[in-house]
């Protein structure tokens, strides 16, 4: 139906979506006045949980929501990020449905099924992981990568959390660190290719 190149593009903006779903919405929730761009999640949810002494627990939901969504959003490690994805949004799933608010049980119901099409492409992944070892179906060859390309990745992660210090101060540079922490993630996937 589709050729491998389209399904792969396909599945990579279905991750990057996902990713800048829920990378924007803990960002948001950090950025100094929330000024982070993100279309879904309430802000303001750490400064409501303080008042249950709770707002450590919405930091690291926003904390979750971050590395989560960079897993998805530079795609490098996308099969990763779509399995933790599957508790982040459940859990959201039960808080909006116990708090009966109206849309947005359909729209993570919504993305919780682009997650599951991208589950489904690395399916030959799961046989061995169930198995616990090897099993007669090997999971298809995939791009090799390599601990440099492991590094330029983790350090565009850190300038993340780095832009989010830096957002109380000066907004402008925090997006700038934020964006060329993006792209160098991205550049992991050419750092693999060099021997």
């Amino acid at each position: 139906m589709f050729s491998l190149k389209t399904k792969k593009t396909i599945l990579n903006l279905i991750a990057v979506l996902l990713g800048f779903t829920f990378f924007g919405a803990g960002m948001a929730k950090l950025y100094a006045d929330h000024q982070y761009f993100g279309w879904i999640g309430p802000t303001w949810l750490i400064e409501r949980l303080e008042e249950y002494q709770l707002g450590f627990y919405g930091q690291f939901i926003a904390l979750s929501q971050i590395f989560i969504g960079y897993l998805l959003i530079t795609t490098r490690y996308k099969l990763l990020g779509s399995i933790m994805l599957i508790p982040m949004i459940l859990n959201i799933l039960m808080i909006t449905i116990s708090l009966e608010w109206k849309g947005t049980p359909f729209v993570l119901g919504g993305l919780l099924f682009l997650n599951f099409l991208i589950i489904w492409h690395y399916r030959d992944f799961f046989t061995p992981i169930i198995n616990e070892g090897r099993s007669e179906s090997q999971p298809k060859e995939r791009q090799e990568r390599n601990w440099k390309g492991h590094l330029v990745w983790t350090v565009g992660l850190a300038l993340q959390f780095v832009s989010i210090s830096i957002s109380f101060t000066w907004i402008v540079l925090a997006f700038s660190t934020s964006l060329i922490g993006i792209i160098i993630s991205l550049l992991s996937f050419r750092v693999d290719k060099i021997k």
